[in-house]
């Protein structure tokens, strides 16, 4: 079958993208893995969260389109390319994470044609503002995910930064809005059970 130049010209947009975010496996996070021994990169993250949500969607408090929903989480991070990791509690950093992100969201989604380009960037846009039942559970993920890590490597990086409950309690204030019953489960799991141990400064 023949290509014509414009499909090429998609084709080479295309590919650019998909080696440009080969590069999300080199963005390191906070989360240890479960052997305690390292962290995991972004690409991990996005790919245990999809998984995650294949399995934990019917705890959505609404109906959610799963594809939707896949699409962001495996997405979200692509900014941090260029933006780097953000870790949950570090204020300082956190000042300037919606300038870097947006940035890099402009340069990255672009490299793709521009209609795909659009759509990806409008998904990226739509889990940042939490506004639909989508964004909520997938936010609720990327939440409740490096939380179960965490319980899982008897709360190392939790103690590593001397992390308080408080702070824990307000990053998550969101989390029910996507799923009660997953916020329940990690709170009682994963935070409170820590906190018990001294894990998690109370």
């Amino acid at each position: 079958m023949d290509t014509n130049v414009d499909d090429l010209n998609k084709l080479n947009k295309q590919f650019d993208f998909c080696r440009e975010i080969d590069k999300e496996k080199f963005i390191g996070r906070q989360t240890y893995l479960t052997d305690a021994v390292r962290k995991e990169n972004d690409a991990e993250h996005a790919w245990h969260m999809a998984v995650m949500t294949l399995i934990l969607s019917e705890y959505s408090n609404e109906p959610i389109d799963i594809l939707k929903t896949l699409s962001m989480i495996l997405i979200h991070d692509v900014v941090e390319i260029d933006a780097g990791d953000t870790y949950a509690y570090d204020e300082k950093a956190k000042e300037t994470q919606a300038e870097r992100e947006l940035k890099a969201a402009d340069r990255i989604f672009g490299l793709l044609p521009e209609k795909q380009a659009e759509k990806f960037k409008n998904l990226w846009l739509e889990f940042e503002e939490r506004k639909t039942p989508e964004a909520k559970f997938a936010r609720a993920m990327d939440n409740i995910q490096p939380m179960m890590l965490n319980a899982l490597t008897d709360g190392l990086a939790w103690e590593e930064h001397k992390v308080h409950l408080s702070q824990i309690l307000k990053r998550n204030e969101s989390t029910p809005e996507g799923s009660e019953v997953l916020w329940n489960y990690a709170k009682e799991n994963f935070i409170d059970a820590n906190v018990k141990k001294g894990k998690i400064i109370e």
